[in-house]
């Protein structure tokens, strides 16, 4: 959420932010609605100050005997208090409504984020690996003969419908040993603390991550007002939710492995085909709570993180800045990651990795004290997928199809398979 100070001070800088988000000014809206509850308290403070005043009146009147003043300023006090409980009201629902304007406003981008309309126009920081020359026509991940017998797209859309899968067999136990390959290095490597939460959650740490209330309808919700979480961001970020924590104690490095559910609600017809786009996957999340004077550095340290796993993966990817157009909501810069796909002939993302400023702090309340002490400021937080399970398996048995139609796995993987070092064309570890 927006500071309401930094508007005031500086609404031209506020709405230059907004134009490059492809919006239009806000400043001149949200500043009258601000004025208009200033207002209202300014008003309510002078009635509270007079009706001090007439208070301490009232008992002169009374010792000297003067019944018509005293009445006199009785009703007055009792009229005041019908005026102020009024402009009190009218203050909080001025409130109120400013605060759900401001929570649906995105955050705004760094100076440095590159300016654009959509995905065309991000901007390539680097690559690495070169993908791999094939002499055979790649397949996607679905076609390959030794991954068909453990990746079932029929059996899962009778149990739950489209856009799910079953896997079994050599398969499933690829997408598990990868999870576990992805915790230990981040852990292992990258000092970050293994941190396990609930998937279901309320709609105060939803609000506190910026899921709503603009994008309610792509999560699901239980009927007794749980939420599914989209990606363990939400739980991790919230763990300091409402705290004051003390500065030593940063920066707060997080993994955590966990199913994620989403609703795709806005992308209809988008990879509809294989395990590219799901209702339910699992993801390893990164999440580091961190103060004002290192948020930029950790960006690229988590960025650093998510690309060591591709890199001992032995996976050919690149780097790329979003533009301002396809940032999300409450990101200030967000590195992407896309993998190389020989099935699609192209790279697709596998993590973003995004630095979020106190954009969430302000929603969760979320401060640190300064050391040697001061006024509480909020923490800066971030977040990066290290990496998307389901994508990364797909990447793995894309990069490593063979033309017999087995899958050659990755030496980083063999200690997690039994030794397995290849997914057979009957679908079985060997």
């Amino acid at each position: 959420m927006h500071d309401i100070r930094a508007i005031r001070e500086n609404p031209e800088a506020f709405d230059a932010g907004l134009a490059r988000r492809g919006l239009a000014p806000m400043s001149a809206e949200i500043l009258a609605l601000d004025a208009d509850r200033r207002a209202r308290i300014n008003a309510a403070e002078e009635a509270k100050a007079e009706q001090n005043r007439a208070s301490k009146e009232t008992g002169a009147a009374k010792a000297r005997g003067d019944e018509a003043e005293f009445e006199r300023l009785r009703a007055l006090i009792g009229d005041s208090k019908a005026q102020i409980a009024a402009m009190m009201a009218e203050a909080e629902a001025l409130d109120r409504q400013l605060n759900d304007l401001l929570m649906t406003i995105p955050n705004l981008p760094l100076d440095s984020v590159p300016d654009g309309e959509d995905e065309t126009d991000n901007v390539e920081i680097r690559r690495w690996g070169e993908p791999r020359a094939l002499d055979f026509p790649p397949l996607e991940h679905f076609d390959i003969p030794g991954v068909k017998p453990g990746m079932d797209f029929a059996t899962a859309a009778k149990l739950s419908g489209s856009r799910f899968v079953v896997l079994s067999g050599g398969v499933a136990r690829i997408h598990r040993a990868l999870a576990q390959f992805m915790l230990d290095m981040h852990i292992d490597k990258h000092g970050l603390t293994e941190t396990w939460t609930p998937v279901l959650v309320l709609s105060d740490m939803m609000l506190g991550t910026g899921q709503l209330p603009k994008f309610g309808e792509d999560s699901y919700q239980t009927r007794e007002g749980w939420w599914l979480i989209p990606t363990a961001e939400v739980t991790l970020t919230n763990t300091v939710h409402g705290d004051l924590v003390e500065h030593a104690t940063l920066p707060r490095r997080m993994v955590g492995h966990s199913q994620c559910f989403r609703s795709e609600a806005g992308s209809a017809g988008r990879d509809t085909s294989g395990m590219l786009r799901q209702h339910q996957f699992e993801k390893v999340e990164m999440v580091s709570i961190t103060d004002a004077e290192n948020g930029l550095a950790e960006h690229e340290r988590m960025t650093k993180c998510a690309e060591a796993v591709l890199e001992a993966l032995g996976l050919p990817y690149r780097t790329v800045a979003l533009c301002t157009g396809d940032m999300g909501f409450g990101a200030r810069i967000t590195h992407d990651l896309e993998v190389w796909l020989p099935g699609q002939d192209t790279y697709r993302e596998i993590s973003s990795v995004s630095y979020v400023g106190d954009f969430q702090a302000r929603r969760m309340n979320a401060r640190y004290r300064p050391e040697g002490g001061g006024k509480p400021e909020f923490v800066h937080t971030l977040n990066g997928s290290g990496l998307a399970v389901g994508r990364t398996l797909i990447a793995v048995l894309e990069n490593g199809q063979q033309a017999d139609g087995s899958v050659e796995l990755p030496a980083v993987l063999h200690p997690y398979l039994g030794g397995a070092i290849r997914l057979g064309r009957d679908g079985s570890l060997a």
